[in-house]
């Protein structure tokens, strides 16, 4: 799940700042070194309502394959008009 608003400005230093975003989001890199299409498509809602994510990754020059993939989730699960809590 996403951190609470102001979660990160509690960190005491650069440190740990950068060990939080690499526990959090180690993964994006990946696919930034590799040059591969990536992209996160909300799957599910947490007990609050907030939107979780799962990463996905595509071939070299394969976004229309992402692009597909991303459709079918917004089909089956009835994203449209849905907004997440804010506060």
């Amino acid at each position: 799940l996403p951190w609470p608003i102001g979660h990160l400005a509690k960190l005491s230093s650069r440190d740990e700042l950068r060990e939080e975003i690499q526990r959090y989001a180690s993964y994006t890199p990946i696919a930034n070194a590799a040059g591969l299409p990536a992209m996160s498509v909300p799957v599910h809602r947490s007990a609050d309502g907030i939107p979780v994510g799962a990463q996905f990754l595509g071939g070299p020059g394969r976004e229309d394959r992402l692009l597909k993939l991303a459709a079918q989730f917004e089909r089956a699960g009835a994203w449209d008009g849905r907004v997440a809590p804010i506060g």
